[in-house]
């Protein structure tokens, strides 16, 4: 055999060997996460295990969920809310005491900007909440504006978004007035949520101290706050409302009132913003009383077929059935978190799957949800996080 001839049976004998060893490393190499892979945010007091905002991946097809790690250092997010574009978060800052522009007597709102890669957070910039001990925020439909509410100081803002997601100074400010009953929590108004309405013309702000659920017109151009007539629904007195969660048809709003361990039915007229009360139903079991009681979260599946709500103190999820003609709830049962003080719980984008944080374990634990009755299951999935107070899903982009 002639040496061009032994050179080229070498070389290609090499070439097989490479081609099958890089084949066999590409098969080798893990899968890249399916596309229908959520992240999730959790918002948590800070202190001496949490550091801010952490976050993790689920797969609605296994209910499964990746490990946890710090997406932002942030003091205090209490509670979180993502843009429509998947491509910002906003979070309440509850202990900051200054902003680049100056002194902050009050709390703040963070603007975040999300590496699409990695989950990671990245401080934008920071606005002043117009309050003290800012506590909740939400987006209108088209992420031009944030709404937020401040709890100690009874008042309510809306701060436009610019189109690089920065926030600007506010566009809307209203402090509360009036108290409720002569008890130690309802002296003073305490702003607990705000957000819009199916429709976007209106925003509620359910504030626990006045046992109000106040109405605004929202003027989608301006961000302005008008308030409306009828101006608010009423909760009944020593209830204290304080987070609300609309029916997907746009004809029911229900609220979870803190202090009376109730939820309230209420119809809603999206035309003229007014509410009233159909129902109001216990979410502890009968005999279950306690001044180590309160409740949390309220969310309606978007089936619009079941209700759940967070009872802190009994630790679990009250869930309900949804009449679709009437609104009214019927009671389907009580579900133990697996953890201590259920501050917030969150439902998957597929509607399968209901993530509870229990604040005091520092534990969320996920929840198969039955779609013919609303009930819970563990899966037996156990997150750990510390002091988590908020879950956000998102997509990632």
């Amino acid at each position: 055999m002639s040496l061009f001839h032994s050179t080229r049976a070498m070389f290609l004998l090499l070439a097989s060997v490479f081609a099958a060893c890089s084949s066999s490393l590409t098969a080798a190499q893990p899968a890249k996460a399916p596309m229908n892979t959520n992240r999730v945010y959790v918002g948590t007091y800070t202190g001496q295990q949490s550091k801010g905002i952490y976050v993790f991946d689920f797969d609605p097809a296994s209910g499964k969920a990746g490990q946890p790690s710090l997406a932002a250092e942030v003091a205090d997010p209490s509670f979180l809310e993502l843009h429509p574009n998947g491509k910002f978060l906003y979070c309440v800052d509850e202990s900051l005491q200054q902003v680049k522009d100056g002194p902050l007597k009050g709390s703040a709102v963070d603007a975040l900007a999300i590496d699409s890669s990695s989950g990671k957070l990245t401080l934008l910039n920071r606005q002043a909440a117009q309050g003290d001990e800012a506590c909740f925020v939400s987006l209108d439909g088209a992420g031009k504006f944030v709404l937020v509410a401040s709890y100690t100081s009874g008042e309510i803002a809306v701060l436009p978004v610019d189109d690089d997601g920065r926030l600007k100074p506010a566009s809307a400010h209203v402090k509360h007035q009036g108290s409720s009953v002569d008890e130690s929590r309802q002296k003073e108004p305490h702003a607990h949520s705000i957000k819009l309405d199916p429709s976007g013309r209106f925003a509620l702000a359910a504030d626990l101290g006045t046992d109000r659920i106040y109405v605004y017109k929202f003027n989608p151009k301006d961000g302005t706050l008008t308030p409306n007539d009828p101006p608010a629904g009423i909760a009944n007195p020593g209830s204290g409302p304080r987070h609300f969660s609309f029916h997907p048809s746009g004809k029911y709003v229900y609220v979870i009132n803190e202090m009376g361990m109730t939820v309230t039915a209420y119809s809603w007229n999206s035309e003229n913003g007014e509410m009233k009360p159909i129902q109001t139903i216990r979410t502890v079991p009968a005999g279950v009383s306690g001044s180590h009681l309160s409740t949390a979260e309220v969310l309606v599946h978007r089936s619009g077929k079941f209700l759940y709500g967070s009872n802190r103190g009994h630790d679990s999820i009250a869930t309900f059935s949804i009449d679709p003609a009437t609104g009214n709830l019927t009671p389907t049962g009580h579900f133990a978190t697996g953890g201590k003080t259920p501050r917030h719980f969150n439902i998957d984008p597929t509607g399968q799957w209901l993530l509870a944080a229990n604040q005091d374990s520092g534990t969320i634990h996920v929840f198969r949800i039955d779609p013919q009755t609303g009930k819970l299951t563990p899966n037996g999935e156990v997150i750990e996080v510390p002091a988590p107070v908020c879950v956000k899903f998102n997509r990632p982009q």
